[in-house]
């Protein structure tokens, strides 16, 4: 049997991989609910209220998954990682403990309201609800992501007796990465959103939904994302340049760099040999990743053998980054395409449609990737230069970690795939709402703005 600190990692991975699904959709939907409420508001035409009904529902049960998973995570830093709290709880308790204050509970008192207030309660109280409760996601992350950043470039504290003790909180808060990796996770919501978006309503509009609704949720998706997607290639820029001046083995292991380089080449591919320590079947562009990463032609970047044992696994951060940018890449090129083709048709072909349905997860894969290059990238550590994964985990026999990791897995699993086919009969049913709707209409005359929602 694997041993206890693999079993806790994949342990961690597998639940923090299916709790960030749900976040990455619910920080930015709520801002789009907060826009079709508002657009409600200035047009008064009833389709924006359409829009905004459907989109609250999936945002209800995003929501509802969220909070469950993410109750789990904590248990974790008690029974797989002791030594995580043991020597720095003074800085993450607090942390999490802000979080809980200022964001979740935020949203736990205006989420009723938003979700079952909308004839109850003034609309300006309602769409005040909406907004509120979109802050709190926003600063849910913020809360999160400033422990996360500190945990890669820490900062603010000292250490006593073993212990890290917190000496500046504006240091620790706003440690050097944090704005980076802030900013790279909202726009990355920010995308995930668009395309979930425009591919559950490019499946209505395959369904046979002609209504304007879907078509105006698709439209102002595919504008957003084309202004979102070269907005998040130019903020990782700025982040991986923040990485690699505090973390270049994590650099040196995206980029494939064994030997301290001056001039290195991108690499489009190749496949990482740790053992041989070199690369295979490398496909490069001469000079790019030094005019990337140093804006000089002739720049040095160093090498993983510079950091050798204390470097992460290559292959998957490796890799990991490169189905990140690579999905990023096809989402700018699609959004900017499929905006062009709006603009200049106001429709989009069948083909196209279907594509939009293939891409509604895109967001989180791409975002998985990312993460897996942030956090493999971190090791051996777990608090960058403070405190190593092997110093941290528990000493519990592995069949118990084996045993709740098989469960974990199959509970996740299962949610999973509930999720997925939910909002896709979300959508089926939505369209037959529609036709009902459409029969009954055409049976007594109805003003022509309601017809055409």
């Amino acid at each position: 049997m694997a041993d206890v600190m693999l079993l806790s990692r994949i342990q961690f991975a597998a639940n923090i991989s299916f709790h960030i699904l749900f976040p990455t959709i619910t920080i930015a939907l709520c801002w789009f609910l907060v826009y079709f409420k508002v657009r409600f508001h200035i047009s008064k035409h009833p389709v924006w209220m359409r829009v905004y009904r459907f989109w609250v529902k999936v945002f209800a049960l995003t929501f509802a998954l969220g909070v469950v998973s993410g109750i789990t995570m904590s248990f974790q830093f008690g029974t797989n990682w002791p030594g995580f709290m043991e020597k720095v709880g003074n800085i993450a308790g607090p942390l999490l403990a802000y979080e809980v204050m200022t964001a979740f509970f935020l949203e736990a008192t205006f989420l009723g309201i938003m979700l079952f207030g909308i004839n109850r309660v003034p609309s300006w109280v309602h769409t005040g609800a909406t907004l509120l409760v979109a802050f709190g996601t926003s600063m849910s992350a913020f809360w999160i992501l400033s422990l996360n950043s500190w945990m890669h470039t820490p900062t603010g504290f000292e250490m006593r007796d073993g212990v890290a003790h917190a000496v500046d909180w504006f240091a620790i808060i706003f440690n050097p990465s944090f704005p980076y990796r802030l900013g790279h996770m909202l726009l990355a919501s920010g995308l995930t959103v668009c395309f979930l978006i425009a591919g559950i309503s490019a499946y209505r509009v395959l369904r046979g939904d002609n209504k304007k609704a879907p078509n105006i949720a698709l439209r102002t998706a595919v504008y957003v994302a084309a202004i979102i997607a070269p907005l998040q290639i130019l903020m990782g820029d700025m982040h991986g340049l923040n990485t690699f001046e505090h973390q270049p083995q994590k650099v040196a292991a995206m980029e494939g760099v064994w030997d301290t380089t001056k001039g290195a080449p991108l690499l489009l591919f190749a496949i990482p040999d740790e053992e041989q320590r070199t690369n295979h079947m490398e496909i490069a562009i001469p000079k790019l990743a030094s005019i990337i990463l140093t804006h000089d032609p002739e720049g040095e970047i160093p090498g993983l053998n510079e950091f050798e044992g204390k470097h992460p696994p290559v292959k998957p951060v490796f890799f990991g980054f490169r189905i990140m940018v690579g999905l990023g890449m096809l989402m700018l090129l699609s959004a900017w395409v499929a905006s062009f083709l709006l603009w200049r048709k106001k429709t989009l072909s069948k083909g196209f449609l279907m594509f939009f349905v293939g891409m509604t997860f895109s967001g989180w894969v791409a975002t998985l990737a990312g993460w897996y290059v942030t956090e493999i990238g971190r090791q051996p550590y777990l608090v960058n230069g403070v405190l190593t994964t092997a110093e941290a985990v528990t000493d519990i026999p592995s069949g118990n970690v084996a045993f709740s990791l098989a469960l974990y897995l199959i509970v996740y699993a299962f949610l999973l795939v509930a999720y997925i086919k939910t909002l896709f009969l979300m959508a089926r049913k939505s369209v037959e709402i529609e036709e009902y709707s459409l029969s009954e209409l055409a049976s007594k005359p109805q003003p022509m703005k309601e017809v055409t929602a």
